[in-house]
């Protein structure tokens, strides 16, 4: 089984407008909620798999039921710690133009105590998995650090896959082995400081995670597809041409593909193209809907990994 960790939950609201008219009145053509969070996302992704998950984190008292109805629904067994309050409410507004504008809030205060209740919780159930998966943001009253706490209670035999923002990102580097991390375009600029404007600046780029102990670095792309690298090999994905819906939730997809991938224990560039096509299908569902089994069973037929190096 695959553990997931969620720090911060969200109910994301995607709102389809005819366009976004800044500082004006603007009518909404469909709107639909979704409860979710990174990690739970990639819980829901792996469960769509076939493969069994557990998801873990933060969880707010006003909405844990209705959480925990969807999680239920998809299979995904899970154990939160909870506070009082709501979950945060994050906007999706999508134009015609498939244009996304994010309002993304950053939710209830969670205290010293419940903080170190979850990583109390983290030591108690990680040792059954041989996948953790830590991602997304941090509540209020959370500071960075926080991702090293949880990840250092996490046993070393147990796999730990990050995505996250730079600070948090710098923080879970910091407390032990990474085995894989899934950066977006601009996240891997922003770590490392590089311009990149292809593939081979995205492998060198990559190397300032592999120089941190990280074994995979998977990057990707959006509509260009995905790279994967770990320093002495490296494989391209181009993605199949879809119709897009919503990116919302395809990096999540990505991850939920890779880490079956790597419980099944296929090659570097069958992690690839199982993450690849899992983002690709996300693409194809309105809001902040994962992708579905047959569309990405479609997709993995279509496209193929390349060496590039």
């Amino acid at each position: 089984m695959i553990l997931t960790i969620c720090p911060n939950p969200s109910i994301d609201c995607t709102i389809e407008l005819d366009s976004l008219n800044v500082g004006k009145l603007n009518r909404v053509d469909n709107k639909v909620e979704t409860f979710s969070g990174k990690a739970l996302n990639v819980a829901m992704g792996i469960a769509r798999l076939g493969e069994q998950s557990f998801a873990t984190g933060f969880m707010f008292d006003a909405h844990a039921r209705l959480f925990e109805h969807v999680l239920d629904k998809e299979g995904v067994k899970h154990e939160f710690v909870y506070n009082k309050g709501n979950a945060r409410t994050n906007y999706k507004i999508i134009d015609k133009r498939a244009m996304l504008t994010e309002i993304n809030d950053r939710g209830e205060k969670v205290s010293a105590e419940k903080q170190q209740e979850l990583v109390d919780l983290v030591k108690k159930i990680s040792p059954d998995y041989g996948i953790a998966v830590m991602s997304g943001s941090l509540p209020k009253g959370v500071e960075p650090e926080f991702y090293g706490k949880v990840l250092s209670a996490i046993p070393p035999h147990v796999k730990v896959i990050v995505d996250t923002e730079k600070a948090n990102m710098l923080s879970a580097l910091g407390s032990r082995e990474i085995y894989m991390v899934k950066p977006n375009l601009r996240e891997l600029e922003n770590f490392t400081g590089k311009n990149v404007t292809d593939l081979y600046d995205m492998v060198d780029a990559s190397k300032k995670y592999l120089d941190k102990g990280v074994k995979y670095v998977l990057v990707s792309l959006g509509a260009e597809g995905a790279l994967l690298t770990d320093g002495t090999e490296s494989y391209f994905c181009k993605s199949a041409s879809v119709a897009v819906n919503s990116t919302v939730g395809a990096g999540d997809s990505m991850v939920a593909a890779a880490c079956v991938g790597i419980e099944k224990g296929v090659p570097m560039q069958e992690i690839l193209r199982m993450a690849a096509a899992a983002g690709t299908a996300a693409v194809t569902t309105s809001g902040t809907n994962l992708f579905y089994r047959d569309k990405y069973n479609e997709i993995y037929s279509k496209i193929h990994s390349d060496k590039i190096s």
